[in-house]
């Protein structure tokens, strides 16, 4: 299985996050896609994976996969129950 990513997900998204205070690295992110905690799907039909990132918040990566290949599309911190409760 191979990961890549969008320029969105790695030049906007993740130094986004790093401004913000939140120290999310390529490897949380993968470690998110190969053991979830919780799986979904989007409003607009693509999979995502969510994993904590601390008792209060979640790290969500929207993806798309392809054969062998997983695109990360997005991803975001949100508050704990705004994506894991409608599962």
């Amino acid at each position: 299985m191979k990961i890549i990513y969008t320029k969105h997900a790695l030049k906007d998204k993740l130094p986004a996050l790093k401004r913000l205070g939140w120290n999310v690295s390529k490897n949380n992110i993968e470690e998110t896609i190969k053991n979830p905690r919780w799986k979904g799907v989007s409003k607009h039909g693509q999979e995502t994976a969510m994993s904590l990132l601390d008792k209060n918040h979640i790290l969500r990566v929207v993806l798309r996969r392809e054969d062998d290949i997983i695109t990360v599309i997005t991803l975001h911190i949100a508050r704990r129950g705004k994506y894991e409760s409608t599962l």
